[in-house]
């Protein structure tokens, strides 16, 4: 039974699984692999605990064993996994700390892990949900993997291509789907020579076990089995790559002793866990795609210009914790910036160097330049910054504004095109308005109704040109040439 018939039957058909015999397959499964990877070095400062004046790190496991660790880093090359279930079409910046620190990784000279799990979205992580994930179909999570894994290649490329600034040559970062082992994996023997390996009183005593099983709806097997496949997937990376170390969320600690005490079981090795820090809003909610509040990573869900912004107007007393997360500045170029950004606050310096060197990492110099030109168009009178946008970025900008194409005609007056652009219902209404001062065409207040419009203000080189009634109702004119 390969993989999805394994994985289905976990999910419906596990209660039926009891009493399985012992199989003769189980030392063949988990024989003892000592793994034996040697890569040159590439960079020196190798010691990721070092991440921990940053703030990228918050908790090691086991708790006694930071010298320990730090010893085996500085010894040499490391592999390490961080993994991301594909239960949505695009990460999120929930995730992107998660992948920061891969990248912080890699400059150190180790190797990154990036595991999706095509497998692991068919159970569902039931950490930090209080009720079971909705099942995802497989042509779903099949289409999620591939979208993930185009975002990670897209970011780590853009590392390497626009922020790394050395001559030593990273590491290649490895991008695998946790469905390649398990269709390799026949169900009973999964059962009889992992399962076997862990005890239900530790299983049942995990912090997002106890939680749900108090809650109204309770936990399903399959969920309950969760921590059973994410074990096994750092068992097969350490016994294949050797990793050691497993990186993720603050909210994965209990998953991640699973798999360590798994893989102590079966090789008598001992593996690592470091968590990073959720990010939260300014009132310590949670940002993601359960909270609703998601920033994504890619453009078709969170534009380069919206991902821009949210960077932008976060508030002063984050700027220092965000610059640490977030950029790959050195510590004397964060203080520097921070001193320089109290100066004048009210210019978000510190903000704008945020947004800047992060939308360039997650949407590259296509995407920057998209974002500062909106950005630009957005909160500049400058016609010109208008001029430059393209009509996606016109219509991503005003999506709630009205589009109305017009045929552009000599002695065309301010009144026509309010008119022609149903700004209005009536004449009278444009007239007092107009003369009031709430009409603008391309940010500029036009109180004469008689005044013509004019090629290059007016209408603008892309044959568009923006009116705003007020200080809210946009109207977009796409002049046609007769």
């Amino acid at each position: 039974m390969a993989a999805p018939a394994l994985l289905k039957c976990i999910v419906t058909t596990a209660r039926f699984c009891n009493g399985l015999s012992r199989n003769t397959q189980r030392l063949q499964l988990l024989q003892r692999i000592q793994p034996k990877i040697i890569l040159p070095r590439y960079y020196s400062k190798k010691n990721i605990l070092e991440l921990h004046k940053r703030g990228l790190f918050q908790d090691i496991f086991p708790d006694t064993s930071t010298n320990e660790l730090v010893e085996i880093l500085n010894h040499g090359h490391q592999a390490m996994y961080c993994g991301f279930d594909p239960t949505a079409e695009s990460l999120h910046i929930g995730n992107l700390l998660a992948v920061i620190t891969m990248l912080h990784c890699q400059r150190a000279g180790h190797t990154p892990i990036l595991l999706v799990g095509g497998a692991t979205a068919q159970i569902g992580d039931p950490s930090g949900k209080t009720s079971e994930r909705e099942v995802m179909n497989l042509e779903t999570i099949q289409k999620n993997v591939s979208s993930l894994k185009s975002s990670l290649e897209r970011i780590f490329t853009n590392h390497e291509r626009l922020l790394w600034k050395k001559d030593s040559k990273l590491m290649p970062a490895r991008i695998l789907d946790n469905i390649s082992w398990y269709n390799e994996i026949k169900l009973v023997d999964f059962l009889s020579s992992v399962g076997r390996n862990f005890r239900m009183g530790q299983m049942l005593g995990k912090h997002s076990v106890q939680t749900r099983l108090k809650g109204p709806e309770g936990m399903s097997f399959t969920e309950f089995t969760y921590q059973v496949f994410q074990a096994y997937d750092w068992l097969h990376l350490y016994k294949k790559y050797g990793c050691l170390i497993q990186i993720g969320g603050s909210d994965q600690m209990g998953n991640m002793k699973a798999g360590y005490d798994l893989i102590s079981r079966i090789t008598g090795k001992t593996v690592y866990g470091l968590t990073v820090p959720l990010i939260t809003s300014t009132t310590g909610d949670k940002l993601g795609k359960t909270a609703g509040n998601a920033l994504w990573l890619n453009s078709d869900k969170t534009s380069a210009f919206e991902f821009y912004q949210f960077f932008v107007r976060i508030p002063d007393s984050e700027v220092e914790k965000y610059l640490n997360f977030f950029t790959f500045l050195p510590h004397s170029e964060i203080e520097d910036i921070v001193i320089k950004h109290k100066t004048k606050p009210e210019l978000r310096y510190a903000q704008k160097k945020i947004a800047k060197l992060v939308t360039l990492l997650v949407h590259g110099e296509v995407g920057l330049q998209s974002a500062l030109r909106c950005t630009d168009a957005l909160y500049s009178s400058d016609v010109k910054a208008l001029a430059e946008l393209s009509e996606a970025e016109l219509s991503l900008l005003f999506r709630d504004a009205a589009t109305v194409e017009l045929s552009l005609s000599a002695g065309t007056t301010i009144m026509d095109l309010a008119m022609k652009a149903q700004c209005f219902a009536k004449e009278e209404d444009a007239l007092r308005i107009i003369k009031a001062g709430g009409f603008y065409v391309n940010h500029h207040r036009m109180t004469s109704p008689e005044y013509v419009l004019l090629p290059g203000l007016h209408v603008l080189p892309n044959d568009v040109t923006l009116v705003r009634v007020g200080k809210k109702n946009y109207y977009i004119v796409k002049w046609i040439h007769m």
